[in-house]
Order: structure tokens, then sequence, then C-alpha cells
């Protein structure tokens, strides 16, 4: 599972040029939030008041959050009142990044809290369905089909989350589709 984060990282990452380190009184408030030290976190992001603070490829504490489950920074982060419909450089938002590496539980707070469920991003038009199916992720694909994700999206493929699972041969995944 962590060599599929660390992929999924590289993969959205590549091509990006420097950014902001993340660093505020010598605390990197993206680290922080990936490995979910959220009080340090909140603390790190207090004085300049920007909970939404842009890092690698555009991306928030809240996509970094997301991407790696840490389902309570990601409430605090909200409840702080981090904008969860965000989107990085290459359109994923956190929901996106929660689904395509199976963070079932940070899917459903984002959902809960007005995340858009069906934004699709620009390096091959997949959606949260998509990703999620892709990877075999069942229970993250069973919660997007039960808020209603669109699982007629087609990429610059025209594959659907369906074709995607039926390919990477995510049987499970496949009988909810």
């Amino acid at each position: 599972m962590r060599l599929a984060v660390v992929f999924l990282s590289l993969l959205v990452f590549g091509g990006c040029g420097e950014s902001d380190t993340g660093s505020t009184g010598g605390l990197d408030v993206y680290r922080l939030a990936q490995e979910g030290a959220t009080g340090l976190l909140l603390e790190a992001l207090q004085p300049t008041g920007n909970i939404d603070r842009r890092g690698v490829c555009y991306r928030t504490p809240l996509m970094f959050a997301a991407q790696f489950g840490r389902v309570e920074t990601v409430h605090e982060l909200i409840a702080a009142g981090a904008e969860v419909n965000l989107h990085e450089k290459g359109y994923y938002t956190a929901l996106m990044l929660a689904a395509g590496n199976g963070h079932t539980e940070v899917v459903q707070a984002l959902a809960a809290a007005g995340a858009s469920i069906d934004d699709v991003e620009i390096t091959r038009g997949w959606n949260a369905l998509i990703w999620a199916a892709k990877r075999g992720h069942r229970d993250t694909v069973a919660l997007l089909l039960s808020l209603g994700a669109d699982q007629m999206h087609r990429d610059e493929r025209g594959w659907s989350a369906r074709d995607w699972a039926a390919h990477e041969g995510h049987a499970a995944v496949l009988a909810l589709l």
C-alpha cells in the first residue's frame, strides 16, 4: 500500500517545479499534514491565517492529509475552514486523492463537508470513481456509488470506471459497477 501511495505521489507531482516549501517557523506544514500531526499543523498555520496554503503543485495541507488517509487531520482542517473543493495543478482534489488511495473514511468526511464527487483531473480525465475502481478499492467505490458518483463518466481513452476495474482484474469492484 505504501508503495502505491508513493507511486501516486510521483505520478501527480511529476513535472512540478519549485514551490512553497511549507516551512512556517521551522515546521513543514505539508509534512505535518501528511503525517497527521494535527495539533502542530494547526499551530503552524495559525500565524499566517491561511489554512489553504498552497505548496508543491498548488496542493493544500488538506490535500496532503487526504492523500495519506489522515482522517482526524482532515476533520480538523475542515473545522478550521479548509476549502474542500480546491484543486491542484493537475486538477486533483482532496477527495480524488483520498479515493485513489482507498481512504474511504476520508472520502466520507470530505463528501459530508460538501466536496464534489465528480470533479475530473486533467492528466487523464479520471474522476474519483475511476481512480478507486482502477486501484481496486471496493469500499471506496461502494461509498462513491452510494453518494451518486457518475459511473458513466469516460476518460480520455473512452473508458469508464467499470472498464478500468475489468482491465485491472478487480472482480469485487466490477460486481459493484
